[in-house]
């Protein structure tokens, strides 16, 4: 155990950070994103970095009884000794565990209430692209790409250490490094009405707008190769291959594809070095190909084969994610197909070709047929297709075209077996989710479906998909709408926040967690209308709680998605022509390409 005060081999005082994911452990330790920080910041000579994850239920109510406080996996740290205490908001529902974590600490929830003996409270991760619901938590919040941003913090928090700052001061000077927002030196202001009209800075010292960090070259970044080998099995338990970072897609439900863009690519060398040497130092025979659109990785064919040419005979498996219809080749399927067939995951979004032009999705029917057809032919027998309900300008009829995809698919697998004279068992399975207007989307303008509407389009999948061949899974409505809530909300949703704490909410990401009537108090007692927020759509000349934000990603490019999505116009894939939607200010990677090859 390291004890406080203890110096480093630099000769500099240990900094103690916590990294927390608000999730159990099953959850946070298959995220990419804890990996990579957890590595990054233990590589520092002067930095012990330590995991802590939210307990599960039992463990929570013992530690309650017990008044014991969260600690550490490394060193059984109590979270409160930390000098640092960083959190990754990886989805909305997350933030009442991250209150639950911090008052089972016994650290003040409220920034405003900590003094300089308290921990600094830091956060990152994608939602903080509309982090006000949760601002008012924090000390300081990290935009963006965290790798480069994260050290530069580092040396100003070892200076401030150093030279004896107060936690003001500090923060003060934090505010000046490209991609920190320090929520205490903003203040949002509205009209008689209620109406959000800006953030406003305390100072003229603090940027209007902050822009977020962006890796550019991924071949140089630090990659996590010595792998954190986890206690129990956990949710994706395997080695992750980064392939890329952005996506050129542009759906425009789809706030990654927005605000990660530019789409910059590792090099193939480089992703078969990191996996020859993550299979020989870590034990694991499965490694997972990760980015937002993994088919369209540019040499994917060539990296599948050159790492099962190296590691076939070791039983190597490819874990291929959700993949694009138009982008996954017959060659890809060939290659997968000589190891363990785990199932195919596509995600078509939409039930209808009209659906999905409205939504951008470039893919047609006919892709998802031939790209089935010809995975039953290899012996794959699992598919798994996910769509959208309550995307904007749905119909009955594109509801019920999910359905009609899927009697289709069995089309093709009865013929299959015909020919092939095999009598197999074919399993789809059929997931959907609500839609939820996100910050930096083309729909982040569009309201919810009301709970009565994505019940009648529940129903009328759990009708048509009556099929023995056919699961279908949905997500909860009640839990939409606090999400959409969430992503939607101002910093007036701290005090809703604070109040479904005190009122029990923790690990909502978990249905039997979940209580809606926890949240339509909370809202009711501060006053906000749950209904005007999530289900109303917003103006266009409206001023958002998100604008200072600058993701790259130009607001009129948003707007001009919007227009193209109510006509049903698709647009180009970044790979096929640069559409100047804002990105192309910071030079690297597709846009740089693309616009060379293009003019």
């Amino acid at each position: 155990m390291v004890e406080k005060g203890e110096r480093g081999p630099n000769g500099q005082p240990l900094i103690h950070f916590a990294f927390c994911f608000p999730d159990i452990y099953e959850v946070g330790m298959s995220n990419l994103a804890l990996r990579i920080i957890y590595g990054l910041l233990n590589a520092q000579e002067d930095v012990y970095c330590e995991r802590v994850f939210c307990p599960m239920e039992d463990m929570r109510d013992y530690m309650r009884q017990s008044h014991l406080p969260p600690f550490s996996v490394e060193s059984q740290r109590s979270l409160a000794a930390f000098d640092i205490v960083g959190f990754t908001l990886q989805y909305e529902l997350s933030y009442s565990t991250v209150l639950d974590m911090l008052a089972l600490a016994g650290i003040p929830l409220w920034q405003k209430d900590r003094t300089d003996q308290d921990p600094l409270l830091v956060a990152g991760g994608p939602c903080v692209y509309n982090s006000e619901p949760v601002a008012d938590f924090f000390d300081v919040i990290m935009i963006g790409e965290g790798e480069e941003v994260l050290l530069e913090f580092m040396d100003l928090y070892r200076r401030s250490r150093a030279q004896g700052w107060t936690r003001k001061h500090l923060l003060q000077e934090a505010s000046q490094i490209p991609g920190i927002y320090v929520p205490s030196l903003y203040q949002p202001e509205y009209d008689e009405k209620g109406h959000f009209l800006r953030l406003q800075p305390l100072t003229d010292q603090v940027p209007a707008r902050i822009q977020k960090r962006l890796i550019k070259n991924l071949d140089q970044v630090f990659t996590p190769l010595d792998v954190l080998v986890p206690n129990i099995e956990i949710v994706h338990d395997r080695i992750f291959l980064e392939l890329y970072r952005g996506c050129a897609s542009g759906c425009r439900f789809c706030q990654a594809g927005m605000i990660y863009r530019p789409v910059r690519e590792r090099t193939l060398d480089t992703l078969l070095a990191q996996a020859d040497y993550m299979l020989a130092h870590s034990g694991y025979e499965e490694i997972g190909l990760l980015s937002l659109s993994t088919g369209d990785y540019s040499h994917l064919d060539a990296l599948c084969q050159e790492i099962l040419d190296r590691h076939g005979e070791d039983h190597v498996n490819l874990s291929l994610p959700s993949l694009r219809l138009d982008s996954v080749s017959m060659d890809l399927l060939d290659q997968v197909a000589t190891n363990r067939k785990s199932g195919l995951t596509f995600a078509p979004e939409a039930g209808s070709q009209t659906a999905r032009d409205r939504i951008n999705k470039n893919i047609l029917e006919a892709d998802l047929m031939e790209t089935a057809e010809y995975a039953f032919d290899l012996g794959w027998e699992r598919l798994k297709l996910y769509f959208m309900l309550g995307l904007p300008g749905e119909t009955d009829e594109d509801v019920g075209g999910i359905a009609d995809l899927c009697y289709k698919l069995l089309e093709i697998w009865s013929d299959v077996c015909r020919r092939k004279q095999k009598r197999r068992r074919l399993h789809i399975t059929v997931s959907t989710a609500i839609f939820i207007p996100k910050p930096w989307t083309p729909f982040q303008w569009e309201g919810q479906i009301s709970l009565e509407e994505m019940d009648h389009k529940v129903k009328i999948l759990q009708e048509k998909l009556r099929h023995p061949a056919i699961s279908y899974q949905w997500h909860g409505y009640e839990s939409s709408r606090i999400e959409a809530a969430l992503a939607k909300g101002d910093r007036r949703m701290a005090q809703v926040l604070y109040k479904v704490h005190k009122d029990g909410a923790w690990l909502e990401g978990e249905r039997q967690h979940f209580s809606y009537e926890r949240w339509t108090q909370a809202m009711a007692q501060v006053g906000l209308d749950l209904d005007q927020l999530v289900s109303a759509s917003i103006p266009e000349q409206a001023v958002l709680p998100w604008d200072f934000i600058d993701p790259g990603v130009e607001k009129a490019y948003l707007l001009g998605e919007r227009h193209r999505a109510l006509e049903a116009q698709t647009t180009k894939s970044c790979r096929k022509a640069c559409n100047l939607c804002g990105v192309q200010q910071f030079a690297t990677g597709i846009c740089r390409e693309v616009r060379t090859q293009h003019g």
